[in-house]
């Protein structure tokens, strides 16, 4: 891989107390299934993004386990209530170990 996976995260800055808001996250990873073979024949170890998750304030919001069927870049929306100011904590953890983190905080008037 050229370069090191990039994360991309979308949460509003403001909210109000009890509202229900849209997450997007992204992150550019080269997913490779470990299906494939290199030009000499060798299989090419798998390496995805197998495991994500969110925290708000340190409380889990969403978390999911992936397979070598997800495409390359995993996209994840989902929703969340925000009942007061905080943290958003985003994690993806690589095959190979590598863990790729983002926060986003928003602030609830």
């Amino acid at each position: 891989m050229a370069s090191a996976p990039k994360p991309r995260v979308k949460v509003p800055k403001t909210a109000s107390a009890g509202e229900v808001i849209v997450i997007k996250t992204l992150i550019s990873h080269e997913m490779e299934s470990g299906q494939r073979k290199d030009k000499d024949g060798n299989p090419i170890p798998r390496k995805i993004i197998n495991k994500f998750s969110c925290a708000f304030n340190g409380k889990p919001v969403f978390s999911c386990d992936l397979d070598p069927a997800v495409s390359a870049n995993p996209y994840f929306e989902f929703s969340a209530r925000v009942p007061e100011s905080g943290t958003f904590t985003f994690i993806w953890v690589d095959d190979d170990g590598s863990v790729y983190t983002d926060e986003q905080s928003i602030k609830v008037e």
